[in-house]
């Protein structure tokens, strides 16, 4: 049965809470980026009270190597990887997560590979934090082990989709901005949404245009957005 997209992302709230709150060890939140599935994460810590100390968020390019170093340095914490995707391609890190992400209180975490004698780090630990993937891949394309062992909540969408969320949110997007302003940037992306891939950046981009440039931004924005890929 499929979702629409704002029930699928009331379901990313929901469930990023179970394991904020540790009912969960992990969930992988997967979809084209762009359109708010880090702003829901955020959202679902504040709505946690979850202090500062308690959370992390990494952000980038990682070796399997980071990836066991960084859950070591922040063991017992809620780590949200954002568009970490590298790791998911890794084999070695693939098999780092598949002992992190496991439904177990207590995981051990074990790297394989020889130490230096100067290296801090133990090649095992007891790992009792809390993980958070944020990928802009398919869903398809993730490792099986990998999804078996997570709540798993895709966001893939359509163009209409992306229109559907927007216009769902547009209240809190920008919200120095009027209304007007901003349903006439989504109406002109609404137009495009066929010709080129929308997301909420290029949204706040079409709606500063129009701000701005009121007698002009809609030839402006057409440039922009057919000229971004």
């Amino acid at each position: 049965m499929e979702f629409e997209i704002n029930k699928r992302f009331g379901f990313l709230g929901d469930l990023a809470k179970m394991v904020i709150m540790g009912v969960s060890p992990s969930l992988i939140v997967t979809g084209e980026g762009g359109l708010g599935k880090s702003y829901s994460i955020k959202n679902a810590l504040v709505d946690c009270g979850i202090e500062e100390y308690e959370y992390v968020f990494f952000k980038g390019y990682s070796t399997a190597r980071g990836l066991y170093n960084s859950l070591y340095d922040n063991n017992g914490k809620v780590i949200v990887f954002d568009d970490c995707d590298s790791v998911l391609e890794d084999k070695v890190a693939i098999n780092i997560l598949k002992s992190a992400l496991d439904s177990y209180d207590e995981r051990e975490i074990t790297w394989m590979s020889k130490m230096n004698k100067s290296d801090e780090y133990p090649n095992k630990f007891k790992f009792n934090g809390r993980i958070i993937f944020i990928s802009n891949k398919k869903k398809s394309s993730l490792d099986q082990a990998v999804l078996s062992r997570s709540l798993v909540v895709d966001l893939s969408m359509s163009p209409e989709d992306k229109i559907e969320r927007m216009s769902a949110i547009i209240d809190n997007v920008l919200p120095e901005y009027c209304r007007e302003i901003k349903i006439e940037a989504l109406n002109f992306l609404d137009s495009v949404k066929d010709k080129v891939s929308i997301n909420m950046r290029m949204f706040i981009m079409v709606t500063k245009m129009a701000v701005n440039f009121p007698d002009r931004w809609e030839a402006m924005a057409t440039y922009m957005v057919t000229n971004v890929e």
